[in-house]
């Protein structure tokens, strides 16, 4: 009989991550969730059996002491997601010199935090995958929100970089490019959209559903190495690119 799988969620909240922490748990995996409030989490941790913890993944010692706790409760993980980011917008001679740091150890340094050391884990076992969320600003800046395309254009190449090195090692690294909104709801008041041929109409899969990305999140970590894929793009059907 295999071993149960341990999967980690950094940057955990009730979309993406909940959809992640659902779909992991009902595969039989041992969930563990990280959030600067791990308060937050009680509602899907009651949900899907998932533990808890709370870190601040810009911090190394705070990501060093996460993954030995996981280490210590549930053992080396099979699987690492980093969901985590930050924003600061504004035109770019306005925007706050602060926030533009915070935005970028967020949505990157702290990528790179956990991307080490979940490796740092993976490698003398042999196996294991690293996933990192992007977003349309993966690959796109857009005006007035220079921090959030320098942050996940960082976070991209960190993971290209990181699929280069560690993949010949068996360590499986990929990067999703989310390139739409993502659904809260079926009452998520952005579901209207306008059609190709120009009518308005109620679209309830215009957006991205958090369950159906979950689900392609597996699908990579699930690929045998003879074809693995280290970026996906993800976009609805009425999504333009």
């Amino acid at each position: 009989m295999a071993e149960q799988e341990i999967a980690v969620i950094v940057g955990a909240g009730s979309g993406l991550s909940g959809s992640l922490a659902r779909l992991f748990a009902s595969e039989g995996m041992s969930v563990a969730m990280a959030a600067r409030d791990a308060g937050k989490l009680a509602p899907i941790c009651e949900e899907t059996g998932a533990r808890a913890y709370s870190c601040d993944a810009a911090d190394g010692d705070q990501v060093d002491q996460l993954f030995d706790a996981v280490a210590s409760d549930l053992g080396t993980p099979d699987i690492v997601v980093y969901n985590a980011s930050a924003r600061a917008r504004g035109p770019i001679t306005e925007v706050d010199r602060e926030a533009v740091k915070t935005a970028v150890m967020v949505s990157c340094y702290a990528g790179f935090l956990v991307g080490q050391k979940a490796a740092q884990l993976m490698l003398p076992r042999g196996s294991g995958t690293i996933l990192f969320t992007g977003a349309s600003a993966s690959v796109k800046g857009y005006p007035q929100s220079a921090p959030f395309a320098m942050g996940k254009f960082g976070l991209r190449g960190l993971a290209q970089a990181m699929a280069r090195e560690l993949s010949p090692q068996n360590i499986h690294v990929g990067h999703f490019v989310i390139d739409g909104g993502i659904s809260k709801g079926p009452d998520d008041p952005r579901t209207t959209r306008s059609l190709s041929d120009g009518q308005d109409g109620q679209v309830t899969d215009s957006l991205l559903d958090p369950d159906a990305i979950a689900r392609s999140y597996l699908d990579l970590h699930r690929q045998h190495r003879s074809a693995w894929t280290w970026e996906v793009e993800l976009r609805p059907w009425v999504e333009k690119f």
